[in-house]
């Protein structure tokens, strides 16, 4: 089989094309002009360059496809950057959803839990819960909008299945994404852990489960790939215990978050740049990520390896690579 990967070189398409390529299929990848090229080098992959924003580079690329595994994204947690978080997550969506149409391709789109209702401590959400509760940023909207447009091929005969992924950690974070909060947690003391939490789970067995979902998953079926519900002041302490950081000794609390998000929003005003603490960020990370992945467990077998596995392949992974 012949499979197109989009976002090749994050962490998760990164991780796909090397397990494609390890089960022995053909594997084209889309790629940007001038995309770090240390992700793919090295790997017996066919080279499409291209971006998902324009309709004819992603229809050319799609020739011969019998299937596409679009995990290209844009993310980023705050008021700013929509236009370009729309053109790629729902514009670039709707353009390999109707280019795998049109070359009858199949398709699996990896979507997130933020297109999702949340959940809370006690109660994790799952793929039908009301979809409220989450802030209403960029990434957010439009990830939710991407599988709107996503739909409307799917109505006209398209097979698509889609993934919501929790927050990933493993091996081949060449950005780094989510990665960058182990890496913040080895490199900088912060003694107050925000209130809320996430539901953490490898990225392998991410991969694991869309690959699962391409061959028995339901088309417009959405399925949670989740993981360990955890507090952030849990997670970061084993974050520390693994590279050697300086673990939290408390919550944040309210009012210090809120100080800093403020902060945030005024230097990203002065900059011309908003920065990772913002009001909108600290606003998600408070509330807590908790979901479910009852529905893929018994559909696509999904299954989850000991945390502690994947943040020390995470962290050995960066050590390995000179983060």
């Amino acid at each position: 089989m012949t499979i197109l990967v989009t976002g090749a070189t994050g962490l998760v398409g990164n991780n796909l094309v090397r397990m494609l390529l390890e089960r022995g299929d053909a594997v084209r990848v889309l790629v940007r002009e001038g995309s770090d090229p240390r992700p793919l080098e090295g790997l017996e992959v066919e080279l499409r360059h291209g971006d998902i924003r324009d309709e004819s580079a992603v229809l050319r690329a799609m020739d011969g496809i019998e299937a596409v595994l679009h995990a290209a994204g844009h993310v980023h947690i705050g008021w700013t950057g929509t236009e370009m978080q729309r053109a790629i997550n729902v514009d670039g969506t709707r353009h390999v959803a109707v280019a795998a149409l049109a070359a009858d391709a199949q398709m699996v789109h990896v979507s997130s839990v933020d297109a999702l209702g949340i959940g809370a401590k006690e109660q994790p959400a799952d793929e039908e819960s009301p979809v409220q509760g989450k802030v209403p940023c960029g990434y957010v909207l439009t990830k939710r909008d991407a599988e709107v447009v996503l739909q409307e091929s799917i109505a006209q005969g398209l097979f698509a299945p889609i993934v919501n992924p929790g927050f990933m950690l493993g091996p081949w974070d060449w950005k780094p994404s989510s990665g960058r909060m182990l890496l913040a947690v080895a490199k900088t003391f912060t003694p107050l852990a925000p209130d809320g939490g996430c539901s953490v789970c490898d990225v392998r067995d991410v991969c694991r489960g869309i690959l699962t979902a391409l061959e028995r998953g339901q088309s417009g079926r959405r399925y949670v790939l989740a993981g360990e519900n955890l507090s952030f002041f849990e997670f970061w302490q084993q974050l520390a215990k693994r590279s050697g950081g300086s673990p939290p000794f408390g919550h944040a609390g309210k009012l210090l978050p809120w100080i800093a998000g403020r902060m945030g929003d005024l230097m990203g005003k002065l900059s011309g740049k908003e920065g990772d603490v913002n009001s909108a960020s600290v606003q998600v990370s408070n509330q807590f990520h908790f979901y479910s992945s009852t529905r893929a467990q018994q559909e696509l077998d999904y299954q989850n390896r000991p945390l502690e596995e994947t943040i020390r392949d995470a962290w050995e992974w960066f050590q390995d690579h000179g983060y």
